[in-house]
């Protein structure tokens, strides 16, 4: 619309005869192919919470180099560790929201969406050896796992898990010597309605303090322990918050999951999609042998700064397990865990403790 007592105003071009013009137009077409406009690399982004020296951030790491390399520019690959965009425990509902494109929780983390999860807590499970649990978790089990959760929360698992190791007791006072110890223990954990069960089960009170805050919620009092890993300790320094004492019990074995959102894998073509299982699939056996020596590593650590070490005997390790167990057939309904996953572990590690 024109305003009354403005002039309009109309762009003339010099009448050009039809040939001129058309041979313009050519030679603007001509042009067009000669230089096509470059495709804009897609954007991935990748969301960890681990601090920049813990094991899983170094990995992840290596697989976002793998992968800007495979793929030569059509993804822009951005790493972020240390929660710079979300918590472990908020990011699946990023990734639904498509905030973030890849993550890389622990099993710990994924239980509230999947029942399923919940069978790597299993009682039965606990104090069995690395490869053991490799065996349950690369094999029928494993599989039913990941396809169910892919399903669950709307994602992709482009591949095997990852390791972070096992999770023993560590306190700031008395130190553990047996599942009787556990009594009253105010104890951290990551999350997990099992692991809480299991923490429950011997009389300590399972309380959930997301890793970021661990540090001054140590210093101020308000647990009495937590279950992690020696790597997970020694990343963060956690005897300058007042962890004095370290229980191997084996209480679980940590491993992460890689998800990548659904709507992210849609758009991506067959040969990125490709390259993220390859690049992941790259290093996933390096990761594991390196995870046991990183735990090992961060066990003399610990000792060096002045934490004690106990190692249960297996006398105390079978009691702990078998009072765990006698929870095992409820503990399962309650969680939702499927007959055949509960029947897969059974028949691998049978029924007796």
């Amino acid at each position: 619309m024109t305003r009354t007592g403005a002039t309009a105003h109309t762009i003339t071009t010099p009448r050009l005869g039809r040939r001129a013009w058309l041979f313009g137009v050519a030679s603007l077409l001509c042009l067009g192919d000669a230089h096509p406009v470059a495709a804009q690399p897609l954007v991935f982004r990748i969301s960890t919470e681990n601090t920049p020296t813990h094991f899983q951030t170094l990995v992840v790491q290596r697989f976002a180099d793998t992968l800007a390399g495979k793929t030569r520019g059509k993804l822009a690959v951005e790493f972020h560790h240390s929660a710079q965009l979300f918590r472990d425990q908020d990011v699946i509902r990023a990734l639904s929201d498509g905030k973030v494109d890849m993550a890389v929780p622990g099993n710990w983390q994924l239980d509230r969406y999947d029942p399923y999860v919940s069978a790597l807590m299993l009682p039965v499970l606990m104090g069995r050896s690395a490869a053991e649990h490799h065996r349950f978790r690369d094999g029928r089990a494993g599989q039913l796992i990941s396809q169910h959760l892919a399903e669950s929360i709307n994602v992709v698992v482009p591949g095997r898990w990852i390791d972070l190791g096992f999770a023993h007791v560590f306190t700031t006072g008395k130190a553990i010597a047996g599942y009787q110890d556990m009594a009253g223990m105010r104890t951290r954990i990551a999350g997990g309605a099992a692991i809480a069960a299991q923490v429950s089960a011997v009389g300590a009170v399972p309380t959930v303090v997301p890793w970021p805050d661990l540090p001054n919620v140590l210093q101020q009092g308000r647990i009495d322990g937590l279950l992690t890993t020696h790597e997970t300790v020694a990343s963060a320094r956690l005897w300058d918050m007042g962890v004095q004492h370290a229980t191997e019990n084996m209480s679980y074995f940590a491993q992460y999951i890689p998800v990548v959102s659904r709507s992210c894998w849609e758009r991506l073509s067959p040969d990125l999609r490709l390259a993220v299982q390859q690049s992941w699939e790259s290093v996933v056996d390096d990761a594991r042998a390196q995870s046991s020596s990183a735990q090992q590593e961060a066990r003399r650590t610990l000792q060096a700064h002045g934490v004690r070490v106990m190692d249960l005997s297996p006398q105390a390790l079978q009691a702990w397990r078998q009072e765990l167990m006698k929870g095992q057939a409820a503990l399962a309904r309650s969680l939702g865990i499927p007959d055949t996953l509960l029947a897969e572990a059974e028949r691998q590690f049978g029924r007796a403790p």
